[in-house]
């Protein structure tokens, strides 16, 4: 288990980010396994995340990742950079192309803008690319409220 001091040493605070900073890729292997334990997770039964047949009745390769996996993986991807103390604000995707079971996952940002709101918040907006193999498949937006030094 982690002690504090090592979570505080994980987490990135909003002084320590600058505009342009680009967020390390994070990779995943999409593995059926994942697929369907997301689905089940998520009470998500649509057939095309659990069943490969129906996946090609559909005209798809096999069974797809849902929105909510995206949605998780766009988090991790802004988290897992920034730390635990880290708040998504809001995000915006577009999932363009499926990304299956056996596909590896990649998902990349640049912070994009720094800034303080009205409400007096530390926040960053970051653009995020998800990709598997065959390139872009859910360009997404997220602002992030990252903790400051100087609270």
């Amino acid at each position: 288990m982690l002690q504090a001091a090592q979570v505080a040493k994980m987490q990135r605070y909003w002084e320590d980010v600058n505009e342009g900073d680009e967020l390390p890729r994070l990779t995943m292997e999409v593995t059926f396994k994942k697929v369907i334990l997301n689905a089940a997770s998520t009470w998500d039964y649509f057939p095309g995340h659990h069943d490969p047949e129906y996946a090609k009745d559909q005209n798809q390769k096999t069974i797809y990742i849902s929105t909510l996996f995206f949605q998780g993986f766009i988090d991790r991807v802004v988290t897992d950079w920034t730390g635990p103390e880290t708040f998504i604000v809001k995000r915006r995707m577009s999932m363009q192309r499926s990304i299956y079971a056996g596909d590896t996952m990649y998902g990349e940002g640049k912070v994009t803008k720094r800034y303080v709101d009205d409400a007096g918040r530390h926040l960053i907006d970051v653009e995020i690319g998800i990709s598997n193999q065959d390139g872009l498949c859910c360009p997404a937006s997220v602002t992030a409220w990252l903790p400051s030094r100087a609270d």
